[in-house]
């Protein structure tokens, strides 16, 4: 690829970013992250959810302990009815931790036809879903976190805006 046909594309997703951030109404914004969180880390993120589900955003996140947990509790104590939890699995592969929370999600989505998968093959395709179904991506993670570094390359190749946070 050439040089002006890179910079060319670097401008029109800029603008679609742009435009995309000044677009007035709700969004529906996908937070992701690792399970390997620090608490003080759970709390921020806690805190940022409660303030997009305030803003009137709905969020979407998967099941998972750490990130994904803190988005919930965010969520859930702003406005219930705005967040959708998509499982990779059942929820009865999920942890008894989890399990309580999630049982108190309003829109959960299972997906028990993936039980026989490992977790990581269950959450790829899970996280191809969630990313499916938002307009942003915030993602917690670490260098090392393949499938959430995929995650959000996947979401780059469908043009969504995509937040990578790092922990490390």
């Amino acid at each position: 690829m050439s040089q002006v046909t890179e910079t060319s594309d670097k401008v029109d997703v800029f603008l679609q970013e742009l435009a995309a951030i000044q677009q007035p109404g709700s969004k529906r914004i996908a937070i992701l992250g690792s399970r390997h969180v620090p608490i003080t880390h759970q709390h921020l993120i806690e805190v940022m959810s409660y303030a997009l589900v305030l803003g009137g955003n709905r969020l979407i996140t998967s099941g998972a302990t750490g990130t994904n947990s803190a988005a919930i509790r965010g969520a859930m104590r702003a406005d219930p009815n705005q967040l959708t939890v998509i499982l990779p699995q059942s929820l009865k592969r999920q942890g008894s931790e989890s399990r309580k929370q999630l049982e108190q999600v309003i829109h959960l989505v299972e997906h028990p036809e993936n039980d026989h998968l490992s977790l990581a093959e269950a959450s790829a395709t899970c996280n191809l879903e969630i990313v499916s179904r938002c307009q942003q991506l915030i993602c917690f993670a670490f260098h090392d976190s393949h499938t959430l570094l995929q995650t959000c390359r996947d979401a780059e190749d469908q043009r969504k805006i995509v937040t990578l946070f790092y922990f490390d």
